[in-house]
């Protein structure tokens, strides 16, 4: 199974000049938990709901790019879901930007992740134990 299949296409993104309170307000909005950050149609970092509380109380007066993670891990459409949860556990995150041709094209988080393995295990019959001779 490909992220392509898997991924939120055309994810949300945030420029790095904006404010935490605008991230945090789309945050809220459309009920994200992370953003790729994006400056002129290139990724530039992520932001998370943890990269955001670390700066409570000042959302108004600091820029994405003071809270942000620079030069997120990231994934291509075209490889295995597999691969991705390796990556995520590897780096111990919760999502993966997917990126195409220089541009994001998707967001893969471990949700994403969980479901194709479920649905992969709902398509699989359960091994049955060998017949005995009577």
């Amino acid at each position: 199974m490909r992220v392509g299949e898997r991924m939120t296409p055309e994810p949300e993104t945030i420029g790095s000049k904006d404010t935490l309170a605008a991230a945090k307000a789309l945050m809220d909005a459309r009920g994200f938990r992370r953003l790729p950050v994006v400056d002129a149609g290139r990724l530039v970092g992520i932001l998370t709901e943890r990269d955001i509380r670390q700066h409570w109380g000042y959302l108004d007066a600091t820029r994405v790019d003071a809270a942000m993670t620079p030069n997120p891990v990231t994934i291509t459409p075209e490889e295995s879901v597999q691969t991705a949860a390796r990556l995520m556990i590897s780096h111990k995150i919760g999502g993966l930007p997917v990126i195409a041709e220089s541009r994001v094209v998707g967001m893969l988080t471990t949700t994403d992740v969980i479901k194709a393995f479920l649905d992969l295990s709902m398509r699989v019959p359960a091994e049955r134990p060998p017949a005995r001779a009577g």
